[in-house]
């Protein structure tokens, strides 16, 4: 009986063990993976050309970084994915970033956008570099990317957005507080 209870404590420190060893390692690596999406971030950011009519996410899965989004400035494209291949933790780079078709309708759309937001008070989300709000136009048709301080203020900006001549619809993809958007 003896042999039989020692062999169930054995047993049960044994499991008891690797079940920590287990959960240790998965700590370990969920914080190596927010210090490479940290850097990803940072990376993405620093872009010399990434500006208020452009917007990119990236997704971080086992060493591949996944960019998406889209860019009005084609540049921003290759240096997105150029800045983030040399980062420690990166070993596959997905480039799905859409380059926005050129025109003088959405630029003119891009411009209106943003001066009737700075007209109504809004500009502190458009301050360059790395505004908190980002406006893409893809052949008239607008969305609204990025955060706000309040959900007032992404109402309004939804309305202001709505109101410029040649819009075709706005997608309002903003996010009330600065610390859910991160």
């Amino acid at each position: 009986m003896n042999k039989i209870r020692n062999l169930a404590l054995l047993t049960l420190a044994i499991l008891t063990f690797s079940v920590s060893d287990v959960s240790a390692q998965n700590f370990s690596s969920d914080k190596s993976a927010r210090a490479v999406e940290q850097k990803v971030f940072k990376e993405i950011n620093k872009l010399p050309y990434y500006g208020v009519f452009d917007h990119i996410a990236f997704s971080y899965n086992n060493g591949t970084v996944t960019l998406y989004g889209k860019v009005a400035n084609a540049i921003n494209r290759k240096s997105a994915e150029r800045s983030v291949r040399d980062i420690p933790g990166v070993t596959n780079i997905v480039n799905n970033i859409e380059i926005l078709p050129l025109g003088s309708f959405d630029n003119s759309i891009r411009r209106q956008a943003l001066r009737e937001f700075a007209n109504k008070g809004l500009y502190r989300y458009l301050w360059e570099p790395n505004p908190s709000v980002r406006i893409i136009v893809d052949r008239g048709h607008v969305t609204l990317e990025g955060y706000v301080a309040n959900r007032g203020d992404a109402n309004l900006m939804n309305i202001l957005a709505n109101g410029v001549s040649g819009t075709f619809s706005v997608t309002n993809n903003l996010v009330v507080g600065r610390d859910n958007a991160r």
